[in-house]
């Protein structure tokens, strides 16, 4: 699984935790050169450490911001002289019905879950249609194919996140760019704990930890669409706990 993965300089965001952890700690087993992006620098540090990532390796980064996500990519760029992977993970989950109103958590979610994947992409994409190689990979959800009451925001930043990454595709055709949308179910992270409402957040932890699959299972879906061969791309996985219904 580790062709086509070593050497290549890999940024991920939300990489404190979750998903994003999960993926540096396999991305770094198979040998890929890793700047990772997160809020939390000391988690990020710290990760970087254990995986002995070198200088330069964690950068603080809110990806609602896009000058610190600028800064993470260029970062990169710097230390390792090219960018061949970004992947825009970083991501919220604060369900709850539309009839309540949580107009600040609707904002967060987009600002989050779509200008950070949008802010991303424009931090990558220069240094890659230069390189005229590259591979940008998107976190949507199993939301951003169906919704349900409580989810609309949500499952609306995700499509979006998957309409985005299609219309990338074709744009990014003649820069010889790879782009990849995966959707994962119920995974175990910390999104759960971004639900402000109790009892939303209480039937979404319990749903969680009844299906929840590892979050391996998603740095396992990366490592497989990096993996290969320059002239095949993956363009969306779809996957889920072979248990969830939704």
């Amino acid at each position: 699984m580790s062709q086509n993965i070593n050497g290549k300089v890999v940024v991920i965001t939300g990489a404190s935790s979750g998903l994003g952890e999960a993926t540096a700690r396999r991305l770094a087993g198979e040998g890929a050169k890793l700047v990772l992006g997160a809020r939390r620098v000391d988690r990020i540090q710290a990760l970087a450490n254990e995986l002995h990532l070198g200088a330069g390796a964690a950068v603080q980064t809110d990806v609602t911001d896009y000058e610190q996500v600028k800064r993470l990519v260029d970062a990169a760029a710097a230390v390792h002289g090219r960018i061949d992977v970004i992947i825009n993970n970083a991501g919220l989950m604060p369900h709850s019905l539309l009839e309540h109103g949580r107009v600040e958590d609707w904002n967060r979610m987009i600002d989050v879950n779509l200008r950070g994947v949008l802010y991303g992409i424009a931090a990558a994409l220069p240094h890659m249609t230069r390189q005229k190689s590259g591979h940008i990979i998107n976190v949507s959800s199993v939301a951003g194919h169906k919704v349900r009451p409580g989810s609309a925001v949500y499952a609306a930043t995700k499509a979006a996140v998957r309409m985005l990454s299609e219309g990338l595709r074709q744009e990014v055709k003649p820069y010889n760019i790879r782009t990849t949308i995966i959707s994962p179910g119920a995974v175990a992270t910390e999104l759960p704990n971004s639900i402000t409402e109790p009892d939303v957040a209480k039937g979404t932890k319990d749903f969680y930890e009844q299906y929840a699959i590892s979050a391996d299972s998603f740095a396992s879906m990366v490592a497989f669409a990096m993996s290969q061969p320059e002239d095949v791309d993956v363009n969306e996985i779809l996957f889920r706990p072979t248990r969830q219904e939704l």
